[in-house]
């Protein structure tokens, strides 16, 4: 007896995600915005396909499928390979709508971005293993201090606890915000990743600001994506050169549609 004829289909129909052609154009431009904070620039082939992707010709498997195919016919660099397919995913994750306000979410970002992206000695949706430091040329050189890997999930559970514990009831909307950039520096600068800690928080904080109700402009992902993460290293260092003001600048543009002029030069003529 066939009893395949017999089995019950599927009670749960497929979620549909069709964003508007302008929302998703968006998505795609902060996608490639974000791989500039690591000197990251996607390929002319993966443009197009994103084009595809936004008119609603093409969804995002079949785009994994044609540009996996491109790299490995072309012999694509690592540095570029990393923007496709990052890129790829980040305007995948922003596509949808579901957060938890969790640890885990930062992995599961973390995973979802760089699973056979990085190389093997480099854990991915993993927790880093090691100490890190990192040349910063807006601090000529110097490092942001970031945390003992061996506090990194004690740090997260605290600033999250807190976070979940907060009440953002009553506030203005500036207190609002500036309230939500210190909770994302603070996770910023735990930098529980071996690699990909500012496109990681990036698209946690742009969910997470998205359920809290902001409306985000993009454009300053798409636009200033190097001045963000330098002003996360400003804002965290604990030397001369240590500013708040170029974070709470990007963030009023972000989520209060201010109009501050994010000036790189001044970051690093900031003595």
């Amino acid at each position: 007896m066939d009893y395949s004829e017999s089995k019950l289909p599927p009670t749960y129909d497929v979620a549909e995600n069709e964003l508007p052609y302008q929302i998703k154009l968006a998505l795609w431009q902060t996608a490639f915005g974000l791989q500039k904070v690591d000197g990251l620039s996607p390929s002319k082939y993966m443009v197009e396909l994103a084009y595809e992707n936004i008119e609603g010709k093409k969804g995002y498997d079949a785009i994994y499928r044609e540009i996996s195919d491109y790299h490995r016919e072309a012999h694509v660099d690592a540095n570029t390979v990393e923007a496709d397919i990052v890129s790829l995913r980040i305007a995948e994750l922003l596509a949808e709508d579901h957060f938890l306000l969790s640890p885990s979410t930062l992995l599961g970002i973390h995973r979802h971005l760089f699973t056979d992206v990085f190389s093997e000695e480099i854990p991915v949706g993993k927790f880093r293993k090691v100490n890190i430091t990192k040349k910063e040329p807006v601090l000529d050189g110097d490092t942001v201090q970031y945390s003992s890997h061996f506090m990194i999930q004690d740090t997260l559970v605290y600033d999250f606890e807190r976070e979940q514990n907060f009440s953002y009831a009553g506030l203005t909307n500036e207190q609002k915000a500036l309230h939500a950039m210190t909770f994302l520096a603070d996770i910023w600068q735990v930098h529980p990743f071996r690699e990909g800690n500012t496109r990681t928080v990036a698209v946690f904080g742009i969910q997470y600001l998205r359920k809290l109700g902001f409306h985000i402009d993009n454009s300053l992902f798409s636009e200033h994506a190097a001045y963000f993460r330098n002003a996360l290293v400003l804002y965290h260092y604990h030397g001369e050169k240590h500013d708040k003001q170029f974070l709470k600048m990007f963030f009023e543009n972000l989520l209060m549609g201010k109009k501050n002029i994010l000036s790189d030069e001044e970051m690093y003529s900031k003595k």
